[in-house]
């Protein structure tokens, strides 16, 4: 049976083998105590930081899930197709509301993003064998430029940090796989700043992004966030420390996995 990794939205997330390597150090001092809960939601903070994102205070002491199915991620994650309603309700059903979202989907600062998840947007939105027309037109062709209309469409984002060097680039992953990087130019920039200032000038790569400028509340937050990198920073943390703590089981429900690619 698949697990939530092996769904299509997840399948080129990367750091699993590093994930593992802190769990099996983990376990040698301490066997059976931090869980792989604890590990991730740490990691990620840690990557956030690296990549010149805001420090937040973390609660540890999470259990493992018992199952883990990939349907359920599959049908839990919010959609890079979604219209604005679309993703607002995802998020809203999990207690977020529209300041805390605009701050949240910041995270798309960093990664890399697949072209089979927005190349419908340049060649075919909506089946109208045109591109979408909110977005940029030199954008729309520099995107061309880099993802032809070969490749498959379906849900592909990977949130692995990339290169401090390009503030956005694009890049070929494998000869399969194309993608364009999201990133900044170094700290000093201001984590999130230049995601907020792409959507103002209709250059989110991902459509349910660029639908935050379609809502008066979402697109007065991405203007607010796009001039104010301190705002966004204090809200994106107290975000973070939301999503962490969501539906986390504490003992005595759920495990503390030895393998975290493994249900004990």
């Amino acid at each position: 049976m698949d697990a939530e990794k092996d769904t299509p939205p997840n399948e080129t997330l990367k750091g699993f083998d590093i994930i593992d390597v802190i769990k099996a150090e983990i376990e040698e001092v301490c066997p059976g105590v931090v869980s792989c809960a604890d590990i991730l939601v740490l990691a990620a903070r840690e990557g956030l930081l690296m990549a010149g994102g805001p420090f937040y205070p973390l609660s540890t002491g999470r259990r493992d899930g018992m199952h883990s199915y990939a349907d359920l991620a599959t049908y839990q994650l919010p959609s890079p197709y979604g219209d604005l309603s679309d993703t607002l309700t995802s998020f809203g059903s999990r207690g977020f509301n529209e300041r805390e979202i605009v701050s949240l989907l910041g995270a798309h600062s960093i990664g890399v993003i697949h072209c089979k998840s927005f190349q419908s947007r340049l060649y075919n939105f909506s089946g109208t064998n045109k591109p979408d027309p909110s977005l940029d037109v030199g954008f729309l062709n520099l995107m061309r430029s880099k993802c032809n209309n070969s490749l498959s469409a379906s849900p592909s984002l990977s949130s692995a940090p990339s290169s401090p060097h390009s503030s956005f680039g694009f890049l070929s992953l494998t000869s399969e796989e194309p993608g364009i990087v999201m990133n900044y130019e170094g700290p000093s920039s201001g984590f999130g700043t230049l995601y907020y200032r792409r959507l103002l000038q209709g250059k989110g790569v991902l459509y349910a992004d660029q639908q935050l400028m379609v809502g008066e509340e979402t697109g007065s937050w991405v203007r607010a966030y796009a001039s104010d990198v301190s705002l966004f920073r204090r809200d994106f943390a107290e975000t973070m420390m939301k999503l962490s703590n969501l539906q986390v089981l504490t003992a005595p429900n759920g495990q503390v996995r030895r393998s975290c690619s493994k249900v004990a």
